[in-house]
């Protein structure tokens, strides 16, 4: 199990750093000091690799999302922290990953579609009742309706043909999202928060 668990966690590392597509077995193997062989008895190829590369990140993101929310003041505090959670992972992620994920690895994608589709999901919708019971956010708001639409605008920072990397910086596009989907769901008194904490960030 040792020796599993090292393999999958190189793979990871390097997966994040440069991308799926540009990582092949002989360079995992190369950084682990291995031979292929012996990641062949662990791994039957890479799709298996990937697929238990991107099941550590949707159990990191749960246990974010979880911890994000129990150290939240409130629903619009919880998206500030949540979006500085997503800065850090862009840190360490490349921006192909999403892309090379759909792309060469539908196996593993549809992993993370599961994650996305309901985890997410629920997180989103959870945060918009909660929103509205403090009236930070309108009550007159579709929630099932915003739900899904700040699920969809959430993953454009991974949109490189819309959103050139040379013109906008994944987190740049997460952020100016965020904002403006804030803006338009608050209150006056949850706008007065968006303040607050984005003056908190800037002070940072």
């Amino acid at each position: 199990m040792e020796t599993q668990e090292r393999i999958l966690t190189k793979a990871h590392e390097l997966f994040m750093r440069y991308g799926l597509r540009s990582v092949s077995m002989d360079e995992i193997a190369n950084h682990l000091g291995m031979s292929k062989k012996t990641i062949y008895q662990f791994y039957t190829d890479k799709d298996a690799l990937v697929e238990g590369a991107i099941d550590i990140e949707i159990q990191r993101s749960k246990k974010d999302c979880v911890c994000t929310r129990d150290q939240s003041e409130n629903a619009i505090h919880e998206i500030f922290l949540a979006l500085d959670m997503v800065q850090e992972m862009l840190k360490h992620m490349n921006p192909s990953l999403m892309f090379d994920l759909e792309k060469y690895h539908p196996k593993a994608y549809k992993q993370f579609l599961e994650h996305k589709n309901k985890f997410f999901l629920e997180i989103i919708r959870t945060n918009l009742e909660w929103g509205i019971k403090e009236g930070l956010y309108r009550e007159d708001i579709n929630i099932e309706l915003l739900t899904r639409f700040r699920l969809v605008t959430m993953f454009l920072m991974f949109d490189t043909l819309n959103f050139p990397i040379t013109k906008f910086s994944p987190g740049q596009v997460i952020t100016e999202i965020t904002d403006n989907f804030l803006y338009g769901l608050a209150t006056s008194k949850g706008q007065k928060l968006i303040q607050k904490y984005k003056q908190q960030r800037l002070k940072k």
